[in-house]
């Protein structure tokens, strides 16, 4: 892919497109036990909340993903909320990122959010740099706990 390419964007709404996520997600989220899994979780999670799932291709093969969904808090009024983002590290580097988080702002501004969140594993280091160059800050702590027997 030359400078000149402009990445696309596209939304993840057939099973096809959601199983062809799958190995990109999967390095993101391991414990996803297979492809089925994920479009089980997709389906319902995009029936109860609304989320989102887009990717990237490169020679019709899927280098990254993304998810998010919009909602409406309290503390930050109506916001889109990123849930996950991965591009394979052979890809990293290449935009692919950039066109991902870009797609996603534009997709707030044009819903009405006043906010852009996301939360990041504290040891992504470089994921967090590349956080920091697109704009984000670090505002808060966030802080979890297990429930449930198998904690998911």
């Amino acid at each position: 892919m030359d400078a000149n390419t402009r990445i696309e964007v596209k939304v993840a709404s057939t099973d096809a497109e959601i199983l062809a996520c799958f190995p990109a997600m999967k390095v993101l989220r391991p414990h996803l036990k297979d492809a089925h899994e994920l479009l089980v979780r997709a389906r319902r999670q995009m029936s109860e909340s609304g989320w989102c799932l887009v990717y990237v291709e490169e020679q019709g093969v899927v280098v990254g993903c993304a998810s998010f969904r919009i909602a409406e808090f309290l503390s930050w009024g109506k916001t889109i909320y990123v849930d996950d983002l991965i591009v394979l590290e052979s890809h990293r580097g290449r935009g692919f990122a950039d066109a991902l988080m870009q797609y996603i702002k534009a997709t707030g501004e044009a819903s009405g959010c006043s906010e852009y969140h996301l939360d990041s594993g504290t040891s992504r280091h470089a994921a967090h740099r590349f956080y920091h160059r697109i704009g984000f800050s670090i505002r808060a702590f966030h802080f979890d706990q297990r429930l449930g027997a198998d904690g998911r």
